[in-house]
């Protein structure tokens, strides 16, 4: 199976996990990465109204903010799971910020960006099994119910 589920929260095994952060990365053949919210972040946000990104060609290092997003109950940054450049911006979002509840995965990215040390980044991310594990643990912790999914959503 490509994914896990924990609580109702989706989590893909071919992505990279910054846990605490709750962002992702995918890697793309042309040596950028794709970087997103979990459904554990959208979830805990809840319905979003606004996401706005940093542009393309700012330069972000990891922890940094690449993008705002606000719901009704939370304003907070998204941070950088990586650092690079920003290549492409999730213009969709702009007219529908809600792709992050329902499709965080796939068309609710956020920003895509050429990394400078991924490398040495991805071995502070878990992927897989272990990318499950680190989930249930913190889902415990945190004792988050199970995931919300608004209408429409795509959770695999």
């Amino acid at each position: 199976m490509s994914h896990e589920k924990i609580n109702e929260c989706v989590i893909p095994k071919d992505l990279h996990y910054s846990v605490e952060d709750n962002t992702w990365v995918r890697l793309n053949e042309d040596g950028t990465v794709t970087v997103g919210m979990t459904d554990i972040a959208q979830h805990l946000a809840g319905p979003i109204l606004h996401a706005k990104a940093k542009g393309a060609g700012t330069d972000r290092k990891k922890g940094k903010p690449i993008a705002t997003v606000e719901s009704g109950k939370w304003v907070g940054p998204v941070k950088s799971p990586v650092s690079g450049v920003i290549t492409e911006v999730n213009e969709k979002l702009a007219g529908d910020a809600q792709l992050i509840n329902r499709s965080p995965y796939r068309e609710g990215w956020v920003v895509k960006m050429k990394p400078e040390a991924l490398d040495a980044e991805l071995k502070e991310m878990v992927t897989g099994d272990q990318a499950v594990a680190a989930y249930k643990a913190k889902i415990e912790r945190d004792n988050i119910k199970a995931c919300n999914h608004i209408e429409g959503s795509d959770t695999y």
